[in-house]
């Protein structure tokens, strides 16, 4: 399975451990998906990392941590194709990495943008707790 973690995702997962965003994160360093990247991913990573009110939530190393494991873990999807479709242009590089990183599932929180748009091409859009669903239906122990 092959997913993008909006930016949001990401750095949730770091503010509160123990929430659904921390468990995705958790999920994909255990191997149950493939993280997609891009190099507009990683940057808007980093330049969120360093916002004043989230560099105050999350310890430095922390935040280091998270741009080295996405470096070295997740897949590298490039080139981007141009996309413009989501209600926020600033958005749209989500779309063609889903797209060209063949994306089962874009996983956002946006729900005035990405979410309503509910599919790209081959990829649906959804929110964290549905994708929380589908990977523990699929990596949960059967009786």
């Amino acid at each position: 399975m092959r997913a993008v973690l909006d930016v949001n995702i990401l750095v949730s997962a770091l503010i509160s451990p123990t929430g659904i965003p921390a468990n995705l994160y958790s999920a994909w360093e255990a191997g149950q998906f493939v993280l997609l990247t891009c190099m507009e991913h990683l940057d808007e990573v980093r330049a969120t990392l360093h916002k004043p009110r989230v560099a105050e939530l999350i310890k430095p190393y922390r935040a280091g941590r998270l741009v080295n494991q996405i470096r070295k873990l997740a897949e590298l999807a490039e080139p981007l194709p141009v996309v413009k479709r989501s209600p926020d242009p600033n958005d749209d590089y989500l779309l063609a990495l889903a797209e060209v990183g063949r994306a089962d599932y874009l996983v956002t929180g946006d729900k005035a943008g990405l979410l309503c748009l509910r599919r790209h091409k081959g990829t649906r859009i959804i929110a964290p707790v549905a994708f929380s669903k589908i990977l523990s239906r699929r990596y949960s122990p059967r009786a």
